[in-house]
């Protein structure tokens, strides 16, 4: 029975899950008098990525690039100009209400800044038992209960549930909302930049416990982030998108030690590195990001970057995959190998120490408190554990 079970689990592992074609976005920029459109926001533009279960999606870029509107296309808060989400082999944008809402059920968000998105007049037990209610995901009797598993799971007492948001503080509000998106079961949660208002420390913590969970709940991820460093640390798989175009994607490792891309290049280069005498080649881009509104022709980077032909400022390059990794770039493998981002032996002793030091959550606990709902060992009243029945 345990090979059975193995097996089983390295197939749904290997699924994809959330499958994304051509997406395009165009927001209304300007209308004229008789309210016609007359400019458009050129939000994506084209992007194509899948996701498979328990695995993690990066998509990375600076402000601007699209990387949250692909996020709520995924999750259909908003519609799409054009493409397609296949989610477990169904079309998002083909769904009736009824099937959106069992949809909901299956793709949670969690929201970049955690006291803005959790409600000031509710108590956590209350905000957590909410989604609970609303998909019927226990009977009312043992809605308190399910409540308390949760929260144990991402590391809170549940003593705590009857206090409000702002008497937390800002790490355990991030808890908060991880453990609303859990709430429901889902299979796939959007990260939208869930760490980036965070102390480093807290960041640490959240990060690590995002992990443990989908390693517990084989959980998918939508992981957004500009901090290439967090991406780096949970990261199967990274997606580089500059002015709503993917121009990179390769497994996480592979993107890091061999980027091919001149803006990827351009962005591993900027990561900082804890040794103020050590010395990097730098990637400097010059100029600013184009305007949306009017994106240049061919490809997006040719005004600002230096390896630019006559065939870049009129031809739109595809993202095309050479084994695992794949790169929109015309050039790219006429490019000199650039190395961005030093070794890991190249550290120092004591920043090794440090890593370390964060490299396990501080604040979870062990035993029976996290593992309450993946083993269902609560007393009382029996409680459905998360995950079964999916």
């Amino acid at each position: 029975m345990g090979g059975g079970e193995a097996t089983a689990s390295g197939a749904r592992a290997s699924q994809t899950l959330v499958e994304a074609e051509n997406l395009v976005k165009q927001f209304i920029a300007r209308r004229s008098l008789l309210g016609r459109p007359t400019a458009h926001v050129h939000a994506v533009d084209g992007v194509s990525f899948t996701v498979e279960a328990g695995k993690t999606l990066a998509l990375v870029g600076e402000s601007g690039s699209g990387k949250s509107t692909v996020g709520r296309l995924v999750l259909r808060l908003i519609e799409p100009t054009a493409g397609a989400v296949r989610f477990d082999g169904q079309d998002v944008f083909a769904l009736d209400p009824a099937a959106i809402r069992a949809y909901r059920r299956k793709a949670q968000l969690v929201f970049q800044d955690p006291y803005a998105s959790l409600n000031p007049r509710m108590t956590v037990g209350d905000i957590l038992g909410e989604p609970i209610a609303l998909h019927a995901i226990v009977p009312a009797a043992q809605r308190a209960e399910r409540v308390a598993q949760i929260m144990r799971t991402v590391g809170l007492e549940p003593r705590f549930a009857p206090r409000y948001p702002h008497e937390f503080s800002g790490g355990q509000r991030q808890r908060i909302v991880i453990a609303r998106a859990l709430a429901v079961e889902p299979q796939l949660i959007v990260c939208d930049e869930p760490v980036s208002a965070l102390d480093v420390s807290i960041r640490s913590q959240v990060l690590n416990l995002l992990r443990d969970l989908q390693q517990r709940l084989s959980l998918a991820y939508i992981f957004i982030s500009h901090d290439l460093a967090v991406v780096k640390h949970i990261a199967d798989r990274v997606a580089v998108m500059y002015l709503g175009r993917i121009v990179e994607s390769a497994p996480t490792d592979e993107l890091f030690a061999r980027p091919r891309h001149p803006y990827t290049q351009a962005l591993l280069s900027a990561i900082p590195v804890p040794r103020p005498r050590a010395r990097r080649q730098r990637t400097i881009l010059p100029g600013d990001v184009p305007s949306p509104i009017n994106p240049p022709a061919g490809c997006h980077l040719h005004l600002r970057c230096p390896h630019a032909i006559e065939r870049c400022r009129v031809e739109r390059p595809p993202l095309v995959a050479d084994g695992n990794h794949a790169t929109a770039c015309h050039r790219w493998p006429e490019l000199p190998p650039v190395a961005a981002v030093p070794a890991a032996e190249d550290r120092s002793p004591a920043l090794t120490r440090l890593i370390e030091a964060f490299a396990h959550p501080m604040d979870v606990r062990d035993g029976p408190g996290v593992d309450t709902i993946g083993r269902g060992r609560l007393g009382g009243a029996p409680v459905q554990p998360l995950g079964e029945g999916r």
